[in-house]
């Protein structure tokens, strides 16, 4: 059997597990009718509060991608330091580029039911009118722009699975590729008109599945194909900054709250649960984190007060415009659970070297957030969402049980070969020296510390 008929077989089968298909034909018809009501009404007008605020939003969430850089970079030995700066300040430049020209347009441009086309190339026909069938009111450049941050800072998430070894080159090879191949198809399926998981009736309201599962599996695609760093396990590599890492982490909470209430894509009321819920589920994962490290290691730490904070915000997001604040207390207090067991637990037992726990947070605590939206989801937060199972829909369970398992092994196949294509042509692994003296020397010839201690 091909790999394409598997995958429609796979697809089929997951639509029959959900019963969407038997919806299909009268989905169509509600479609067709709300196509011709839309040429009849009269053009959508600019609301100036709604665009302050998303143009707001995205400028908080464009915000994290240097807050994540300093949370990991606070994470690493002092010789990485810069190494880590450079790979997120560049995703920043190099996505935005891509975006723009090609990524945009492969997202939410009419396509298929997995990825849009090229009409948007460019951002040609991307005006200043707003673009109704993604938001009514504010301008179709407005949308792009916020939609452009998330797909900065996706792949910068990646980052702290190889860090401290892998070439610059093929960092910007990956980069481009991964995003290209991977986060813009998934993008469009989840997000894009027609999308066939967003057909589905799968809920991610700020990129649970788009953004934190797709980053956090990549993540342990590449911890297990680059290998593990020279000395792990046998020299301890504690972080040689915690304090950047807090200014990190506070950053990332900060500009979260453009992530998720901004995705409300107006000045309303959902986007006012969004934030409150953001905050509520991630003040409950970082007590909760504090709470295991005082039970299991002794001592309440501050690194894991700040990786349960990040864990909370991961969960919350594709719940935040579904969820109260029940739902939202729950999500936050049970990921670190989870997320503390995949760090402390699970990465020694198998032994691969996610070397700042992408997957153990982002991955792991992206998966529980898209399945805690199946359970905890509600239409008296968002009437155009769908309740969960704990409001009596349980087939909304298992549409997001089918998303985390298409998004899990969508990743990891395509992750894996764009990892082995760029690993043929350039290379990926520094050579052992220069993982030895640090990226910041052999990859950019710079120090981030001239001081000896």
């Amino acid at each position: 059997m091909s790999k394409k008929k598997l995958l429609v077989g796979t697809l089929l089968g997951l639509w029959l597990l959900t019963g969407v298909v038997s919806a299909g034909d009268s989905t169509t018809l509600v479609q067709s009718d709300a196509a011709k009501a839309a040429v009849q009404a009269p053009p959508p007008k600019v609301d100036s509060g709604d665009t302050a605020w998303v143009l707001m939003s995205a400028a908080l969430v464009m915000l994290m991608t240097p807050g994540l850089a300093f949370f990991y970079g606070g994470l690493v030995r002092r010789k990485n330091m810069l190494s880590i700066l450079m790979q997120c300040f560049i995703a920043l430049a190099v996505i935005s580029l891509q975006w723009v020209l090609i990524g945009y347009s492969l997202s939410f441009s009419p396509g298929n039911g997995f990825i849009g086309g090229l009409k948007w190339f460019a951002l040609k026909g991307v005006g200043l009118d707003p673009y109704p069938a993604y938001a009514a009111t504010i301008p179709h450049q407005a949308f792009m722009i916020f939609q452009a941050m998330f797909a900065v800072i996706t792949p910068a998430l990646i980052i702290g699975a190889f860090a401290e070894r892998m070439k610059f080159s093929a960092f910007l090879i990956f980069t481009v590729l991964w995003a290209t191949f991977v986060y813009d198809p998934l993008a469009h399926m989840v997000w894009g008109v027609g999308g066939w998981l967003r057909d589905l009736g799968t809920l991610d309201f700020a990129g649970g599945t788009v953004v934190h599962i797709n980053a956090g599996i990549a993540a342990l695609v590449t911890a297990i194909v680059i290998g593990k760093r020279k000395g792990y396990c046998k020299n301890p590599t504690p972080p040689h900054n915690l304090p950047f890492s807090v200014i990190g982490a506070a950053l990332l909470w900060f500009g979260w709250f453009g992530f998720n209430a901004g995705s409300a894509l107006a000045a309303n009321g959902l986007a006012v649960n969004a934030f409150v819920v953001t905050n509520t589920a991630t003040a409950a994962a970082a007590l909760s984190w504090a709470l295991l490290d005082w039970i299991f290691n002794g001592n309440p730490t501050i690194l894991g007060t700040i990786s349960g904070a990040v864990a909370g915000l991961v969960a919350i997001t594709p719940a935040a415009g579904y969820v109260g604040i029940g739902g939202a207390i729950a999500i936050g207090l049970m990921v670190s659970v989870f997320c503390f067991i995949a760090v402390g637990f699970i990465k020694h037992k198998f032994g691969y070297d996610d070397s700042l726990d992408a997957f153990g947070v982002h991955g792991v605590g992206g998966m529980w957030g898209a399945l805690a939206t199946g359970l905890f989801a509600t239409k008296l937060i968002n009437p155009a969402g769908a309740d969960g199972l704990f409001f009596g829909n349980p087939k909304q369970f298992l549409i997001q049980l089918a998303a985390v398992a298409f998004t899990a092994v969508y990743t990891f196949i395509a992750t894996l070969i764009i990892y082995k294509v760029v690993d043929v042509f350039v290379g990926v692994r520094v050579v052992d020296e220069e993982e030895a003296m640090g990226l910041d020397l052999t990859q950019h010839n710079e120090r981030a510390y001239t001081m000896l201690e």
